[in-house]
């Protein structure tokens, strides 16, 4: 961490420290500092992790597009493989769409009717009722 600072350096900015900040808040300042420096780098670590995973994303976009320039023929089994993954995943997320908005909207109508014939029997039976 330290590359071009020496013991001496080192030993020179804890007395400079010392002397300006006093002995009660030396340690306090040292805590944040160390704070601050974990930050900067879990903050490095975490853009140096985001940039790995898009250069991975970038790599198997541009290993699809070889395949599919390729005509998706002589490939290899594994890549064959994830390419119908990709298929059948794709095919499964589109359907139940199409299915539960059928299923949904013919739901919903059902559902819709049935309080209104059950208000306008509570509504037929209170009458029934003061008129009796």
């Amino acid at each position: 961490m330290f590359d071009g600072i020496g013991f001496m350096e080192l030993l020179l900015i804890g007395i400079l420290g010392l002397v300006v900040l006093g002995p009660e808040r030396l340690p306090v300042a040292v805590r944040s500092i160390t704070g601050w420096i974990r930050a900067m780098k879990r903050m490095a670590n975490s853009v140096k992790d985001e940039l790995e995973q898009e250069l991975k994303i970038e790599q198997l976009h541009a290993d699809l597009k070889k395949a599919e320039n390729q005509g998706l023929k002589n490939l290899s089994p594994e890549l064959q493989d994830s390419i119908d993954q990709l298929k059948e995943a794709a095919q499964s997320v589109n359907r139940p769409y199409k299915v539960e908005d059928i299923a949904s909207g013919s739901d919903n109508a059902a559902s819709e009717a049935k309080p209104a014939e059950t208000t306008t029997a509570k509504a037929s039976n209170s009458t029934e009722k003061s008129d009796g």
